[in-house]
């Protein structure tokens, strides 16, 4: 039913909750365009005065991201081109950091990837038992540079690492949950949206200034990773050029 969609983001704003969707055909895996899209509008609404919260979500059932767009990195033929490409998850994650508003992450089958990344920088996560993640960088040839600062910070070095390492294997939901990704997991994915719009409501009748400031809190420490995530876009961008990651790639193809 999805395959024949094009892919979107989207945006609506009631009652001081602003819900924020991506989708993409191809397992909401994230093209540029539209990781540049989502900056956008994560920022705007952050800058909304009438957005008390914000739910970030994708469409489709099975898959909450397949991470970076498989047709845009077998295209990199050079370190700047990659460098501006890994960038697109590092914008992303930043523009969640700061995003003044708590971000609600509904995350509902799924993920991998820079999908991981995205799931790690909201500031409250919640899975369906389906939401089992993986991070397959290490499978191409490059690694999760960009997204494990956002990771580790989430789930800790140890977890970042294992998963990190052991590139094949998806984690479930209820490991993603004992090393802090997730807070709640649900049966179903309409469980977890009647929890998701209940926290949300119930987030909105607090104080919004002492929000702004816990968020501030929550992210002290990350105050140079418009840096740091620059730089790591640009190790990933030079290793998808190696003959390693170019020989790889044939091979999905």
């Amino acid at each position: 039913m999805y395959h024949f969609m094009e892919a979107y983001v989207k945006q609506n704003s009631e009652n001081g909750i602003a819900t924020i969707e991506f989708f993409h055909p191809e397992q909401n895996s994230l093209p540029g365009h539209i990781l540049a899209q989502l900056v956008e509008t994560i920022t705007s609404v952050g800058n909304d005065p009438n957005v008390k919260i914000v739910i970030l979500k994708s469409g489709g059932e099975r898959t909450f991201c397949a991470g970076a767009s498989f047709q845009e990195l077998v295209a990199i033929n050079d370190a700047e081109t990659g460098k501006v490409f890994f960038s697109g998850f590092a914008n992303v994650i930043n523009a969640m950091r700061k995003c003044p508003k708590f971000i609600i992450g509904r995350i509902q089958g799924k993920t991998v990837g820079g999908g991981v990344g995205i799931a790690s920088a909201t500031d409250y996560c919640m899975a369906t038992k389906f939401a089992a993640i993986k991070l397959s960088e290490l499978n191409v040839g490059i690694g999760p540079f960009v997204v494990s600062p956002a990771i580790e910070r989430k789930m800790g070095v140890s977890a970042m690492s294992q998963i990190a390492i052991d590139a094949n294997t998806f984690y479930d939901a209820t490991w993603a949950k004992e090393k802090g990704l997730y807070a709640t997991i649900f049966e179903s994915i309409e469980e977890l949206d009647e929890a998701v719009q209940q926290l949300a409501e119930n987030l909105c009748a607090y104080n919004l200034e002492a929000m702004i400031e816990m968020k501030k809190v929550f992210w002290r420490g990350t105050e140079d990773w418009d840096t740091l995530l620059a730089e790591r876009a640009a190790i990933s961008g030079r290793l998808v050029l190696s003959d390693f990651t170019k020989e790889t790639l044939k091979k999905f193809k």
